[in-house]
């Protein structure tokens, strides 16, 4: 009896791994930029690119898909050197070469046609916490100069600069951080 329910469960298993395709990020064509408030005079940009990822993408049950993303915490974009030092500075992140933003799916809410809200453990400065992208589909189908299925997909959500231990200067400046994703991936070989 053991025998045959680790059977049923090891076909279960390998037949739902079958059913997903495993994309990785086209690094060059994926950014995530962020905004907040300055002292109610300005919204301030910064961007992450250039980061590795994958997505395995269950088109017949997308619910069953996942993401998982990883950078460098220093591979932040500000447009600024002086804004960047400060940021990986003991005042905000104190990042290391070693210090690594992560997010992991937990869940998909599949809620249109090519719509989702994914959840996912985000880990940024050392802090784990549950966070909702707004995601969308934007296109599948073959890249016209790769020759291979591609995919594009597009995510916001607001993340509070407290909830991660970077929250020099709030209120004043923002605590909130708008956060929008574009990423591209190609279906791996």
């Amino acid at each position: 009896m053991k025998s045959l329910v680790l059977a049923t469960l090891f076909s279960a298993t390998a037949s739902m791994a079958l059913a997903a395709d495993k994309y990785v990020l086209d690094s060059s064509h994926s950014q995530i930029v962020f905004t907040y408030n300055h002292l109610g005079y300005s919204t301030t940009t910064g961007m992450f690119s250039g980061f590795d990822g994958e997505i395995m993408f269950d088109q017949e049950d997308p619910a069953a898909s996942s993401v998982s993303v990883s950078m460098p915490a220093k591979s932040m974009l500000t447009g600024w050197e002086a804004r960047y030092d400060h940021f990986m500075s003991d005042d905000f992140f104190g990042a290391t070469d070693e210090d690594m933003i992560t997010f992991t799916s937990t869940a998909i809410e599949v809620t249109g046609d090519d719509t989702a809200l994914i959840t996912g453990d985000l880990t940024m400065n050392e802090v784990t916490k549950s966070v909702v992208l707004d995601a969308k589909l934007n296109q599948m189908g073959d890249h016209p100069m790769a020759n291979k299925p591609w995919a594009g997909f597009n995510a916001t959500t607001t993340l509070k600069r407290s909830d991660f231990g970077v929250d020099k200067f709030a209120p004043f400046v923002g605590d909130d951080v708008n956060v929008m994703i574009s990423l591209e991936a190609m279906k791996a070989e």
